[in-house]
Formats: C-alpha cells, sequence, structure tokens
C-alpha cells in the first residue's frame, strides 16, 4: 500500500505542475458554466411558473381595459410592463417579448369594433409555442370578461369590469398532482452537472494519458520496473493517481457551481456524491487505458479530445437531452456520460430519491471496472 500511496501522490504532482492540467481544472469550469448556463437558459424558460415572464405591451391610449388585461396576464405568469410606444435606444437591447394592439383598444371594444393583438418574440421554438399557449389563453379570458359583464352589468365600461370583478363565484375549480412534474432542466441547473461531468472526462483522457505515454517513451516506467515494485502496486497506483485527480476536478467543479452559481443539489446531495465518486472512478480508469494504447502523446491528447467531447455531446452534458432528437436519447442510455447524466438529473432537477440512481451508480462501477482490466491488460514498461 506504501508503494501505491507514493505512486499515486507523485503522480498528482507532476499532472498538477502541467499549466493546461491547472488551467482546464481550475480556470475553464466557471466559464463553461456561465457561458453554457447562461445559453440553456432559455429552454424551458418561463415554462415552470416560478418567476414571471417579463413582456412588454405596446397600446396606445388603451383604456379602462388595460388593467383587465394586465390583470389576465398575471393569472398566467406575465409581467407586463405597458407602453404608449417602443422606443428602444441604439445602445438598448430590444425587448425579448411584446404584445402590441390596436391604439384606443377600450374605445373599439366599447364601440364593437374589432382589435387586432399581436405577438413577438426572440425565444426559442419551445418556449415560444407554450407562450403563446398562455397569451391565448389571457387575452380569451379578457375577452370573456368583456362579455360577461357586458351581459350582466352594461353596457361594458370600468365600472361593470369592477362590477364582475368583486362578484362572487359560482363555480370553483379544484386542481390537484396527478404525478410528477417533469420539467426540462436548463441554465445552470443543466450546465453545472452537464460541464462538471464532461471535464472530468476530458481532463482525464487528455492529461492522464499523455503523461502515460510520456513516461512511457522517457524510460520512467522502466525504471519502476527495476525497482522492488510490483506490477499490480504500479497500476494500482497509476489509477489511484488519476482518482485523486478526478476527485480534485470534480470537487473544483462543485465549490464553483455552488458559490458562485448558487447551484442547488437538492436533498440527495450524498447520493450525488456517491455518483460522482463512481464517474470519477471511471473516468481514472479510461485515462489510464487511453495512456496505455496510445502511441505517442499528439495521439494521446487527440483522441482524448475527441472521446471527451463526443461523449459529452451525446451523452447529454451540453443540453438538455430531452430537447435532442429521439434516436440521440436512446444513444444516451448506452454511454456513460449519459448514465452518469441521467443520475444527475432524477437526483437535482426531478428529485426522485436516491433509491432511483442506484442502478446508475452500479453501471458506473462495472464499466469502471470493465475499462481498468482493459488497461490492466495493455499496461507495458516500454
Amino acid at each position: 500500500m506504501k508503494n501505491i500511496l507514493f505512486i499515486a501522490w507523485q503522480d498528482v504532482r507532476n499532472q498538477l505542475r502541467q499549466g493546461s492540467t491547472l488551467l482546464w481544472v481550475f480556470l475553464m469550469p466557471p466559464i463553461f458554466f456561465y457561458f453554457i448556463g447562461t445559453v440553456t437558459g432559455g429552454f424551458s424558460s418561463g415554462i415552470s411558473g416560478g418567476q414571471a415572464t417579463p413582456i412588454t405591451v405596446i397600446a396606445k391610449s388603451p383604456g379602462f381595459l388595460k388593467e383587465q388585461i394586465d390583470l389576465r396576464l398575471a393569472d398566467n405568469d406575465f409581467a407586463a410592463e405597458w407602453v404608449e410606444e417602443l422606443v428602444v435606444a441604439v445602445d438598448d437591447e430590444a425587448p425579448i417579448r411584446t404584445l402590441t394592439f390596436d391604439p384606443s383598444l377600450s374605445d373599439k371594444v366599447v364601440a364593437e369594433e374589432q382589435v387586432a393583438a399581436s405577438y413577438e418574440t426572440s425565444a426559442n421554438a419551445l418556449t415560444r409555442q407554450f407562450e403563446e399557449i398562455r397569451i391565448r389563453r389571457a387575452l380569451y379570458t379578457a375577452l370573456a370578461d368583456i362579455v360577461v359583464a357586458d351581459a350582466t352589468a352594461g353596457p361594458i365600461s370600468s365600472a361593470a369590469i369592477a362590477s364582475l370583478n368583486d362578484a362572487p363565484r359560482v363555480w370553483e375549480l379544484e386542481v390537484s398532482v396527478a404525478g410528477e412534474r417533469l420539467e426540462i432542466p436548463s441554465g445552470f441547473e443543466q450546465a453545472v452537472p452537464g460541464i462538471l461531468v464532461m471535464f472530468t472526462i476530458l481532463v482525464l483522457l487528455t492529461s492522464s494519458g499523455t503523461m502515460l505515454v510520456q513516461e512511457r517513451k522517457q524510460g520512467l516506467l522502466r525504471r519502476l520496473a527495476s525497482t522492488p515494485i510490483s506490477r499490480t502496486e504500479v497500476v494500482a497506483g497509476k489509477w489511484g493517481g488519476r482518482m485523486v485527480l478526478a476527485a480534485i476536478q470534480i470537487s473544483v467543479a462543485l465549490v464553483f457551481g455552488t458559490f458562485l452559481f448558487k447551484m442547488n443539489w437538492g436533498p440527495d446531495l450524498g447520493m450525488i456524491l456517491l455518483v460522482l465518486a463512481a464517474w470519477g472512478g471511471f473516468c481514472a480508469s479510461a485515462g489510464l487505458w487511453l495512456g496505455t494504447v496510445a502511441a505517442t502523446e499528439a495521439q494521446a491528447g487527440g483522441l482524448g479530445v475527441l472521446f471527451a467531447n463526443a461523449l459529452a455531446a451525446l451523452g447529454g452534458c451540453f443540453w438538455p437531452i430531452e430537447v435532442a432528437p429521439d434516436w440521440m436519447q436512446t444513444v444516451q442510455n448506452f454511454l456513460p456520460t449519459g448514465w452518469t447524466m441521467d443520475a444527475l438529473h432524477k437526483l437535482i432537477s426531478f428529485q426522485a430519491g436516491a433509491a432511483s440512481a442506484i442502478s446508475n451508480v452500479l453501471i458506473l462501477v462495472v464499466a469502471g471496472v470493465v475499462v481498468a482490466a482493459m488497461a490492466v491488460r495493455n499496461f507495458k514498461y516500454e
């Protein structure tokens, strides 16, 4: 055990002396967290209903119906800002969402004239469709208010609308949950776990893989072969060094995600750490294996970047797998990144309970053992 710990410690020291390793372990994760988290924040913007969606309502002289439409927009999770006309300064950004009505909205309704409304947004297609449904629901409800107020307290006026709002409701709708609501992870909830998983496999494949090739070419492994250290101890020490590097990478990402990006890890943090430990073990085995099969440092680095990015993209690290095509969602089920992201989403986003991720941990451990066995079989001193 002493020899294993010695080799592992020396490996970690050597890897952390490399500038590229320090860059990808400590500097790049928060940058990618911010970039990917900002980009993917729009995938489910406004869908959860937890925060009102801002919208700019353009209406010249809207009259007394402004308050009622504003009320119905608020009922559908919109925070409306009313303006007479839209004026955007040169240095300002245009509103993401605008709802435009014909001028003199209330006067036209009183005169029983048609009023046109148009909605524009720069949000993605998925968000746009959901927002359009909410906009239509708000406007149709406001229209129903106008019809009922005119029929019961008419003619239609501000007082008639107020009377309708104050009237007791004869019908009540009770809403209960039929099951767990599965919302698409987005923003930093998607980016922090996804980039954590991606960077762990990237660093372990590239940094640790190229280092093993260097040691073999420079004769350092051959020197170890001449010492009273068994082959098993050498391989175990090399794996241990990579496991420590994975633990450092995961710990740094956890700290950045928690304190810099306010990541909420949910109620099963212990199980999340177990999933990440299993993932780190797999990455350590993968890095060791790549170092045993690569012929040159360039080959190890190139293959490491290729494998890491392909696994990250197909495994759902860059974007929620729920918005990907069906074939990609199927492929994810056969990838180690997919197993890890599935477990993290179940624990963090869906809060399905610690037991839901047990199968993911087991398959990661088995895969790690298989890849480690492949590395042991291919390991050579020169």
